[in-house]
């Protein structure tokens, strides 16, 4: 190799190349889904976006997939159901004969609780007389952890059909999993922080046992600070994005304010393309686990 010729690796479009690469993004209509729709798309990668809600996918495709290097293509899906999956694969399959990279984005968050009582019987009403609702620990591992084992094991013949596409790649999943799952605070929602914290014990072990199985799949996770999203700063605008002001966090996050969009496109682009990364907890938040504490 000439130093010319090894010049040409160090450039950013081979370093963090997509461009050609299928992908499929859950919850890709808005918040974090949409940023690594929009960092994909835009360097050329061909981003299949799943949802729930069909027009807010149609939204995305009207403002962020004209003239642009790749394509952003919706199709309604429900995640949480094992059947909806396989139909998605079967969706896929038809219209592709592989895929390179799929993130699971998709995520709920929980109901609130009081922690900061000094009292042992208004600590149990809090934390356990208006627990109401008890499904709605159900809900939040179903979408939150659940459906991460059944979307990354559904799509595992594409996944590695992507990897034998190209020499030297190998094909990725990353889940979006939350800097809630590392800190020892419980942020007033027990049932998210804890469905995370499973999230990144779960892409763990998914990590280690395709790779026992000898494909060529890595499997990581992105663990984020807060970033504007609909979990975080509630409807989406007109332009399917979200707004949270800087001086909410000048005091809680080192950083001085929540995350960017290119924070996170960044971070995105970073984990799909390094073929040396696999198993990993990737940590953007500004500093936070670093003043709350980790675990």
């Amino acid at each position: 190799m000439t130093a010319q010729s090894s010049n040409q690796n160090f450039r950013l479009e081979n370093l963090f190349n997509v461009k050609g690469k299928v992908a499929l993004i859950t919850g890709g209509g808005s918040g974090i889904g949409l940023m690594a729709t929009q960092a994909l798309a835009v360097n050329g990668a061909k981003v299949y976006i799943t949802g729930r809600t069909g027009s807010k996918l149609d939204r995305v495709v009207e403002l962020y997939g004209r003239d642009i290097p790749g394509q952003i293509i919706p199709i309604t899906a429900d995640i949480t159901d094992k059947q909806a999956v396989d139909q998605l694969v079967q969706e896929i399959s038809q219209r592709e004969e592989y895929l390179s990279i799929l993130i699971n984005n998709a995520g709920i968050s929980s109901q609130t609780q009081t922690t900061e009582h000094e009292d042992a019987d208004k600590l149990r009403q809090s934390l356990f007389e208006e627990t109401t609702d008890v499904a709605e620990w159900d809900r939040v591992f179903r979408t939150n952890v659940t459906q991460l084992f059944l979307t990354t094991t559904a799509f595992l013949p594409l996944l590695q059909k992507g990897s034998e596409q190209e020499r030297g790649w190998s094909s990725t999943v990353v889940n979006i999993s939350s800097i809630s799952g590392i800190v020892k605070v419980s942020q007033h929602h027990f049932a998210y922080n804890a469905s995370k914290a499973a999230a990144i014990h779960l892409t763990k072990m998914l990590a280690h046992e395709v790779q026992s199985s000898k494909l060529r799949i890595r499997v990581n996770n992105i663990a984020p600070g807060v970033f504007p999203s609909e979990m975080t700063a509630g409807e989406s605008d007109e332009a399917q994005k979200n707004v949270i002001p800087k001086e909410r966090y000048e005091q809680k996050v080192p950083a001085a304010r929540p995350g960017k969009e290119e924070d996170m496109a960044s971070t995105v682009l970073f984990t799909t393309t390094n073929q040396y990364l696999n198993g990993q907890t990737v940590v953007v938040d500004g500093g936070y686990v670093l003043a709350a504490g980790s675990v």
